[in-house]
């Protein structure tokens, strides 16, 4: 039995992460309990000018027609209010978690330990309960703040993998730049389900 992939969704502009990545993990037939920040809404927006919905019932099938995927894998979408949902316990086993795209306010407060809302818990308990746990923060240019932040989060045991794409798989489109960031994310926990012309030397 495979344990599933917490994915959260902040309001950071970018949300092609998010979408590329359920697309890829999906496809793999991976189990994934997603949670979006209430910003989250507000980007999709004015980034895509969508309504994303607030149901989780709805929200699962949302997702999946953003990504393109019907009916592979396992999709359970969880409400940003609701910090009793099962991610918020650290018995509830997983693989880890990724944030993509992760707001600098979220980094913010995970640095320092607040548990606002169930996406921030979920971060939390992946931390206490040694867990993998990556961010892809999506913000230029960064501040000393921004950088403190991160460094505090890095000496804790998280990974960080800027959303910064190379060239030298020879990139034709937007999603190939996109899917570059997803794979080196997700090469974090050891998951190789995204197509990517690896350096090879």
């Amino acid at each position: 039995m495979s344990y599933p992939l917490i994915l959260g969704v902040s309001g950071a502009s970018g949300l092609i992460y998010a979408v590329r990545a359920i697309k890829f993990l999906l496809e793999a037939d991976y189990t994934l309990d997603l949670v979006a920040s209430k910003a989250t809404g507000q980007v999709w927006q004015a980034e895509n000018q969508i309504q994303m919905p607030s149901e989780p019932e709805q929200q699962e099938e949302f997702w999946r027609k953003q990504a393109g995927v019907s009916t592979a894998g396992t999709l359970r979408c969880h409400r940003w209010s609701n910090v009793g949902a099962s991610i918020a316990s650290g018995s509830y086993r997983t693989l880890g978690m990724v944030i993509l795209p992760c707001s600098m306010s979220t980094v913010a407060k995970i640095a320092a330990g607040m548990s606002s809302d169930l996406l921030e818990r979920a971060a939390d308990v992946q931390l206490k309960e040694g867990r993998p746990l990556i961010l892809v923060p999506r913000e230029t240019p960064f501040s000393l703040i921004h950088l403190q932040n991160l460094t505090t989060l890095a000496q804790a045991g998280v990974r960080i993998v800027p959303a910064i794409p190379a060239w030298y798989h020879q990139p034709k489109t937007i999603e190939d730049l996109v899917d570059f960031v997803i794979a080196r994310a997700l090469d974090q926990l050891d998951l190789d389900c995204v197509p990517l012309n690896r350096w090879q030397g």
